[in-house]
């Protein structure tokens, strides 16, 4: 007997990269994510270059958001993400927001609330970074962020002058 396919889910990922060609990363993230077995593009926000939040002598980042509809549960998800990471060259270092070929993070998934060891959602600082906020406004305005808010009430709230989009 096979098991039941669970009810799809829709969850908001983060993508950035600042190394080795950070558009071209973020696009091949994209597919990556997109080809994923359980996995469905629902939205991608636009591009958007950003100042990095660690160190200064590190590259701009590059930032964007995605929306998918899935029916992995919430550590499956987030070990399909890392085995992405890892095919674009992602080495983890230690570093608190130091430089990264790519980092995708679980913002939301669903309206769940997830507290383990590893992993946060919805993600620590989602509701305060403008990297994260002005392009979920592109895609997802209405969206409550658990605890938050509503993502274009938080998006209000934050300097946009510090973000600029790449592409139209």
């Amino acid at each position: 007997m096979t098991q039941p396919t669970a009810k799809p889910i829709a969850a908001y990922i983060g993508l950035g990269s600042n190394l080795q060609d950070p558009v071209g990363q973020i696009r091949r993230a994209r597919a990556a994510i997109a080809q994923t077995e359980g996995i469905a593009e629902l939205a991608f926000s636009g591009l958007y270059r950003n100042p990095p939040m660690g160190p200064a002598d590190q590259p701009d980042y590059v930032n964007a958001v995605m929306a998918v509809s899935t029916t992995l549960e919430p550590h499956a998800l987030l070990h399909a993400l890392q085995a992405i990471e890892n095919s674009q060259g992602r080495v983890r270092l230690g570093e608190r927001w130091g430089p990264r070929t790519l980092d995708l993070d679980i913002l939301l998934y669903g309206q769940q609330q997830i507290a383990t060891a590893d992993l946060t959602v919805p993600h620590v600082g989602a509701a305060e970074r403008a990297f994260v906020l002005l392009p979920l406004l592109e895609i997802a305005p209405e969206l409550n962020i658990p605890g938050k808010g509503l993502v274009r009430d938080l998006a209000a709230a934050q300097p946009a002058d510090t973000l600029i989009r790449i592409d139209s």
